[in-house]
């Protein structure tokens, strides 16, 4: 397995040039398909981490998330950036912390987010964003400055869909030390190739959430980065698992089974799995 520090330097070396896809796991068993399937880094989803538990969105407590990135890092060779919600605090203070304690699970990356929770108050003013995110960046470099902090502008998600003000946010985030910009919720090819040129020579991260019609190669045509599907991997099997239940409690048929991967094919992958790594 290679180190913490060679995690961290292959995951910088993905943003310098080229497109990739970091998928996320929502376990250990999906965080190893995933790297059998020859993905390149992974990234924690807090949504499908949080319905693994029961528990929707945002539920799951900082010591909760910790422990969950904590046990993703450990399962895969791959690095891991961590979806770390707003820092699980206001305060760019405690958002410095939140970070350091991050950073200490071993990631290659995480992200801060600058989203409030507050329907009234839905994202925190740019002041006060980028000071959270430049006490993050500061934490960060105190710890590991090979590992990557992205900046998230949440205001397609909260209803502002002001490209303008979005791009402002992601500029001042990278003058704060943000190493990669995310905006989640941009949907049009104009409106990414905007933000692309907006904050070049920063990559770009985009979420694709559904099917929205692309490709890698035309997101990497655009000059994207790199793709996340945030919980969109748990929200499709929680789809199939809830077809296959719902046909049995309300039609009482098991046909939906039929989708199932094989026991003997998911038994030997884990079985495979498990004798490459012992040591």
């Amino acid at each position: 397995m290679p180190s913490i520090a060679e995690k961290r330097r292959a995951f910088r070396a993905l943003h310098e040039r080229g497109c990739f896809v970091i998928p996320n796991p929502w376990d250990v068993g999906t965080a190893r398909y995933l790297q059998h399937l020859g993905f390149s880094a992974i990234a924690t989803t807090s949504s499908g981490a949080a319905w693994s538990l029961g528990l929707p969105d945002t539920a799951v407590g900082r010591d909760g998330m910790l422990a969950h990135i904590t046990t993703i890092v450990g399962a895969s060779d791959l690095p891991v950036n961590a979806d770390f919600e707003s820092g699980y605090a206001a305060w760019p203070r405690e958002v410095g912390e939140s970070a350091r304690m991050c950073v200490d699970t071993g990631v290659a990356g995480l992200s801060i987010e600058d989203s409030t929770g507050d329907p009234n108050k839905p994202l925190f003013s740019l002041e006060e964003a980028v000071a959270r995110i430049r006490a993050a960046r500061g934490a960060i470099d105190a710890r590991d400055p090979e590992v990557m902090l992205v900046g998230r502008a949440e205001c397609f998600l909260v209803g502002r869909t002001d490209l303008d003000e979005t791009i402002a946010r992601l500029q001042a985030y990278a003058s704060a030390g943000a190493d990669c910009l995310y905006a989640p919720g941009i949907r049009m090819r104009e409106q990414i190739a905007k933000i692309v040129e907006a904050v070049a020579p920063k990559p770009v991260n985009v979420l694709i959430g559904g099917a929205l019609g692309f490709t890698v190669k035309d997101l990497a045509a655009l000059g994207v980065r790199r793709i996340s599907v945030g919980g969109a991997l748990a929200r499709a099997a929680w789809g199939g698992f809830i077809r296959a239940a719902r046909s049995i409690a309300e039609a009482g048929t098991f046909d939906a089974l039929a989708d199932a991967v094989s026991f003997a094919e998911l038994n030997g992958f884990f079985r495979q799995n498990l004798e490459r790594r012992r040591p």
